[in-house]
């Protein structure tokens, strides 16, 4: 009888020691998940973070463009990079009935009030039109895909190398005042592509 209980003793022993390694191992796991799911959601965030920046950093540099850059070139490159980075709450709004109507409106004005239409907003107006008329492939697939992130890298180093050589080299665009504004606003669209495409490899 003395020999039973003993052995039942140990068996409760043994539960109770298993139960809380279990505990225990439970609880690790739950740590891990959290600081996973942590990590996980600050690599979102930057992410998109920095995409908000490379859009407004585009946007910046296309208002420079009637101070200090006097290129269609350059600056003609700078739409298709917004469509690529304008983040989605913005771009779903433009995509919807207010970038129709302004659309519209660019078109009217282009087509019947050409000498009222000023020369400042036909980049804008072609944004407007791109992001409207693209089909739903680009808009909704290539957008949020590797390919953007890629076109996105091309057309930032284009700027940077076609940028480097009307300052007259590496060291005036970083010196002269024209070109610090802009050599900085073709920096920051680097950030965001080489981001996303370390991201896509990790």
């Amino acid at each position: 009888m003395a020999k039973q209980s003993y052995l039942k003793m140990m068996t409760e022993s043994d539960a109770n020691e298993l139960i809380h390694s279990d505990l225990k191992d439970l609880a690790t796991a739950a740590k891990k998940l959290a600081n996973h799911a942590i990590n996980l959601g600050s690599v979102g965030f930057g992410t998109s973070f920095l995409k908000w920046i490379a859009a407004f950093a585009a946007i910046y540099l296309l208002i420079l463009d009637r101070t200090n850059w006097k290129s269609n070139i350059l600056t003609g490159l700078l739409i298709p990079y917004i469509f690529f980075t304008l983040p989605s709450i913005l771009f779903n709004i433009f995509r919807g009935q207010i970038g129709q109507w302004i659309a519209l409106v660019a078109v009217i004005l282009r087509i019947f009030f050409p000498k009222h239409f000023p020369e400042w907003l036909e980049l804008p107006a072609a944004l407007i039109l791109l992001i409207v008329v693209a089909p739903s492939l680009i808009a909704n697939t290539v957008r949020g895909d590797w390919i953007g992130v890629v076109i996105c890298l091309v057309i930032a180093g284009y700027l940077l190398q076609e940028h480097i050589r009307a300052a007259g080299g590496f060291r005036n665009a970083f010196t002269k005042a024209n070109g610090i504004s802009n050599t900085v606003g073709i920096v920051i669209l680097f950030v965001y592509p080489v981001w996303a495409l370390v991201l896509d490899i990790l």
